[in-house]
């Protein structure tokens, strides 16, 4: 379909003035669509990672709902506190399907920007509280309503088990060129299973988790700087806000880029650490229980883990999952993940100081 002819789904009686693309996501692609009565983003589902386009749409139905009722009730502006989708005229579903190709809409949130590189710390505070209050709102929501829209997506237990079969198989003969990165994941075999088998016991609550919790996915209000919505929502499923927390930090407490070569650029840098949990445990401290608080030192280490385990597993198959841009692209990324569990590692002692002194 037309863009028109999609929009049209959505707003039969708004005459669209004009369109064009917006936004640097990989996934999806989105527009701006202005009509004669109101703006909107209308975005193409990317289909071949998302295939299950009900359930994922399902998930955020039930998500942004939730937080709309919240809003109201804490007389809040609910246009303003979470992403609103449109019906379709068709049925009544928040998208529409033409042949291989899912499209929604949703209201276009003004004079709000996003940060796309920290410039100031107290941009990572503001994402902590940004991502905070996102958790506290959904504190009280039944994670088990929701489907996983990636299965395992943070199965540290299960990545390993994919790591092995990549060792096992040696598809593209790499294995005696990452001898050392290999050994460094062996050596944190029984460290992979710590939240997943405490999610298992019931130690762990399951939570509705976000599971991409980069600062560019924050809007923040152009005139008080507060955050406002949390956007990107594909990834919303149940899971441990110990995968929030750590993918934040491993994306955002550090100086260097996520696939940097020289290896001594690559930093743990402990005072946006500290920024980004004063903001997070200010905004949902007081849902967290005992034991999520006790892990959340371990968060970080264990989210970077899994994702440089997962760029050597694809580098190991041959570079299949990642897109890659040079020779070794995978396993440049790896090693760097590699390095910055290292640095967390040596500053367990004091991250564990930073939660106890803003956990409520």
């Amino acid at each position: 379909m037309e863009i028109i002819e999609v929009v049209k789904k959505f707003v039969p009686n708004e005459k669209v003035l004009s369109h064009m693309p917006i936004g640097n996501g990989h996934i999806n692609s989105t527009f701006l669509i202005m009509t004669d009565k109101a703006n909107y983003s209308l975005q193409e589902i990317n289909t071949k990672i998302f295939s299950d386009v009900e359930g994922l749409m399902s998930n955020i139905d039930k998500v942004t709902e939730h937080i709309k009722k919240k809003a109201v009730c804490c007389g809040k502006d609910p246009r303003r506190s979470t992403l609103n989708f449109l019906p379709n005229i068709i049925d009544g579903k928040t998208y529409v399907m033409d042949g291989h190709h899912a499209y929604r809409m949703y209201e276009f949130i003004d004079d709000v920007f996003t940060i796309e590189k920290m410039e100031n710390p107290k941009n990572f505070y503001s994402a902590g509280l940004g991502f905070g209050e996102f958790a506290n709102e959904l504190s009280d929501f039944d994670a088990s309503q929701l489907g996983e829209t990636i299965v395992n997506f943070h199965n540290t237990a299960s990545r390993y088990k994919d790591f092995e079969c990549a060792l096992e198989f040696n598809y593209n003969n790499r294995l005696a060129d990452v001898a050392d990165e290999v050994n460094f994941v062996k050596s944190r075999k029984a460290f992979m299973s710590l939240f997943v088998d405490k999610l298992d016991n019931g130690e762990l609550p399951l939570r509705v988790t976000h599971n991409d919790t980069k600062i560019n996915n924050i809007l923040f209000d152009k005139n008080t700087g507060n955050p406002a919505v949390v956007i990107d929502l594909d990834t919303v499923m149940p899971g441990s806000y110990l995968y929030d927390f750590g993918d934040a930090i491993r994306s955002g407490a550090t100086h260097a880029a996520e696939d940097e070569q020289n290896l001594s650029l690559v930093d743990f840098d402990l005072g946006l650490y500290e920024e980004f949990t004063k903001g997070y445990l200010e905004a949902c401290g007081a849902s967290l229980t005992p034991m999520e608080v006790k892990m959340l030192p371990y968060a970080s280490i264990m989210l970077t883990l899994e994702c440089g385990m997962r760029f050597l597993t694809d580098h190991l198959n041959g570079d299949t999952y990642f897109k890659v841009h040079r020779e070794n692209h995978n396993l440049d990324r790896a090693r760097t993940q590699f390095k910055l569990v290292d640095e967390m590692e040596k500053h367990i002692d004091d991250m564990t100081a930073i939660i106890n002194k803003y956990a409520k």
